[in-house]
């Protein structure tokens, strides 16, 4: 018996459990360094250590990267459990329902350090918050991703899912960078202490990402619109099927430089703003705001250039346009250009959207591509362990770029002496063209004929 097809509705709502989880991995990324380690400029008092370890690494990049690799550990593992599951609600389902609630609690709390000042008992607070975080992060969305192959039947109708859950996956990125008129709207309607804003602020968002994150365990009725059979076969053989694949293993090596270089511009962003364009703070929020609204002006055409000419080519146009992107960002600020600093920023995120756009939407369907094919071939349905293998290659990537981007930090991080600000740049900027040549081996076209080719046997 076929399955019907998953409606509008409940994938709208499958879609807003992704804005949830990219509020809560969006408050960590953007703000976790900058508020335990801020810049002189931001007036708030630093919570870590800034001493530098081995002469190029800090603390706070140790701690972030080390919260990272624990949660790209956890990814197999994970995926593998979900894969295998077998209840009367589905293998994903339960998974989503586990993981929202203590994942939004230890975003929460992370910003909740025992001391005001530097100390050791807010260290040990800060790494014990992020590996509790990133679990349950990881028990979220791990299971959600490997429902994308199972709800859309067709490469159009992933492709579509996709493209949904990449604008709520922008929203919570543009929600996340509001924080900072949000904490300043209570510091002045309330009186507050910075410090207590912010806290105020973060905690209210990871509140609301909570909420989001159970929208899609009541929309999603796996029995019903999944045609999926638990996985038997054995966790390390399958991890092996997985990454043999030649096509995943391109994808997912292009996916870690790809994240490595956007996780270096994302935590960097605030630091563009408040040092090399010498601009306040609440910058940030109007600049992820265009970003957010030009990407979604975007994504219709993104969607129809994909059906018409491929999702490859145009992934290659988004990875070289974040690379000039990227190489701009180091001379942010020079006063010899020609525009004003703000029209600088606005300058970034215009051109940052397009490929933010296209690579917000085709690398899912694209790996929903690649795992359907893997199961037509080898009859073992592992989707959570290709999304799984993704993930774990896309935290690597973002373990590394928060570990580069702070240890470049100890260059400088001021407008008395920016170096470290404006090597990060550069370094982005070779990373995304590491990711153009591994994702230039990925062959699409041979993919999708041969799931044509299986399918109508």
């Amino acid at each position: 018996m076929e399955r019907p097809k998953f409606p509008l509705g409940r994938t709208i709502s499958y879609a807003i459990g992704q804005f949830g989880w990219s509020l809560l991995i969006n408050i960590i990324g953007t703000w976790l360094v900058y508020f335990y380690l801020p810049p002189k400029e931001a007036d708030l008092p630093i919570l870590v250590t800034d001493v530098a370890i081995f002469g190029i690494l800090n603390t706070i990049g140790i701690v972030a990267s080390l919260g990272r690799l624990w949660d790209a550990i956890t990814d197999p593992l994970i995926a593998n459990y979900s894969d295998q599951l077998d209840t009367r609600w589905g293998r994903r389902v339960p998974m989503l329902a586990f993981g929202a609630l203590p994942a939004a609690l230890f975003c929460f709390l992370t910003f909740f350090p025992p001391d005001s000042v530097v100390s050791t008992k807010n260290l040990v607070w800060l790494v014990v918050m992020m590996f509790a975080f990133y679990f349950f992060l990881t028990t979220y969305v791990t299971p959600y991703f490997a429902l994308i192959p199972e709800l859309g039947r067709t490469p159009d109708e992933r492709l579509n899912i996709s493209t949904y859950i990449s604008v709520t996956y922008f929203l919570g990125i543009a929600i996340a960078a509001q924080a900072p008129v949000m904490w300043g709207g209570m510091m002045s309607a309330y009186d507050l202490p910075k410090v207590d804003a912010v806290q105020y602020t973060l905690g209210g968002l990871s509140l609301l990402a909570m909420i989001c994150m159970y929208f899609p365990v009541f929309a999603v009725d796996e029995k019903k619109y999944c045609q999926s059979e638990p996985s038997t076969v054995p966790f390390k053989e399958a991890l092996i099927l997985t990454f043999k694949n030649k096509s995943f293993l391109y994808f997912s090596l292009s996916d870690l430089a790809y994240f490595l270089s956007t996780t270096i511009l994302q935590t960097g962003l605030i630091y563009y703003v408040t040092v090399l364009l010498v601009q306040e703070e609440q910058l940030q929020g109007l600049l992820m705001l265009v970003l957010g609204v030009t990407s979604f002006a975007m994504y219709p055409v993104v969607n129809i250039l994909a059906k018409r000419i491929g999702k490859k080519p145009l992934v290659l146009v988004g990875f070289s346009i974040f690379f000039l992107v990227f190489c701009f960002c180091s001379i942010l600020g020079q006063p010899w250009i020609p525009f004003s600093p703000f029209i600088q920023g606005i300058l970034v995120v215009v051109f940052a959207a397009i490929p933010m756009a296209i690579l917000g939407i085709l690398p899912n369907a694209i790996l929903a591509d690649i795992a359907e094919l893997d199961a037509l071939k080898t009859g073992s349905q592992r989707e959570g362990l290709f999304y799984a293998g993704r993930t774990l290659m896309q935290k690597m990537g973002q373990t590394l770029g928060i570990l580069i981007f702070s240890s470049l930090l100890l260059l400088g991080r001021d407008t008395s002496n920016s170096t470290g600000i404006q090597a990060t740049g550069p370094a982005a900027a070779f990373f995304c063209l590491l990711a153009i040549l591994l994702f230039s081996k990925y062959k699409e076209k041979e993919t999708l004929e041969e799931i044509e080719r299986i399918r109508s046997k």
